[in-house]
């Protein structure tokens, strides 16, 4: 009698916390509601150009980077680029993809971000694998550097040469942008008026640089930073401007606590919202 007390507490006991479902991450599109992988897939699989904005240390945004790339290539004519390889690196680039050299040499020629082994490499690797082609898409840091302390002007002074690892001059800037304006607005004391400019002229040359290596019939996936694409601004602003014609779709990465439901404040950031669980660890 006494074994079979125990058992009926067994059963009928409320299920302990730790059998609950614990999702890593939640897809939502721009009105917040949930949405699964395969709609996402199908929905980007048609467009010519799509902007996966990410937070640079977050580990499940990394994954769905690779995991996106391998099953749109299945699909479509694909190209890679990103914000994490600078325009000037091309070269060095080109040439790890051919296996010319290897990643050591890579290391060597190119300047790499601290997190590129565990976050990037796997993306790189798997270009050369397809034979598809990679793009630095981003301006040289120095040269950011020189126009967040003295504005577009110094861009002028660069020679022939440098000029063609940036988007044409003069670059467009509209300083109205909402982006742009609480960038100032966060930044307080510690900016100034060609803070933005800096930021402006990495999304034109990411811009510049996404039009140069697309081509028709194929899809172009580009890695950048959230603050690159969200709102629809950014890098997306730059291109609609010159190409109004093609088919364009971004994805952000948010954090929150909860992942049963989209916060407002996240709501409308993009076509597809990657809503990570905010304990996820950090790759650094």
């Amino acid at each position: 009698m006494k074994h079979i007390f125990l058992l009926a507490c067994l059963f009928l006991a409320p299920a302990p916390a730790f059998t609950q479902n614990k999702p890593a991450y939640t897809l939502y599109n721009a009105a917040g509601k949930k949405v699964s992988y395969g709609k996402m897939l199908r929905t980007l699989e048609g467009k010519d150009i799509v902007l996966f904005g990410e937070f640079h240390n977050n580990p499940i945004a990394h994954w769905m980077q690779l995991e996106l790339a391998k099953d749109l290539q299945q699909r479509r004519p694909l190209a890679l680029g990103a914000e994490m390889f600078e325009a000037d690196n091309q070269e060095a680039l080109d040439r790890y993809l051919r296996s010319e050299i290897d990643a050591k040499g890579l290391d060597t020629l190119a300047r790499l971000w601290k997190n590129y082994k565990t976050d990037y490499a796997p993306l790189v690797d798997f270009a050369r694998d397809s034979h598809l082609v990679f793009a630095a898409t981003n301006i040289p840091r120095r040269y950011a550097s020189r126009v967040a302390h003295d504005g577009f002007e110094v861009l002028d002074t660069l020679s022939a040469l440098e000029k063609t690892w940036i988007a044409p001059l003069p670059m467009a800037y509209d300083p109205e942008l909402p982006g742009y304006k609480n960038m100032l607005a966060m930044m307080g004391d510690h900016g100034g008026p060609n803070l933005p400019k800096a930021q402006a002229c990495k999304d034109a040359t990411m811009a510049h640089f996404i039009l140069k290596y697309y081509r028709a019939g194929s899809l172009f996936l580009h890695f950048n930073g959230s603050y690159h694409c969200e709102n629809y601004e950014g890098i997306l602003w730059y291109l609609r401007r010159r190409r109004p014609d093609l088919r364009y779709a971004t994805i952000t990465t948010v954090s929150q606590q909860n992942l049963r439901k989209l916060l407002a404040e996240h709501k409308g950031k993009a076509d597809f919202i990657l809503c990570v669980d905010e304990d996820m660890t950090p790759t650094y």
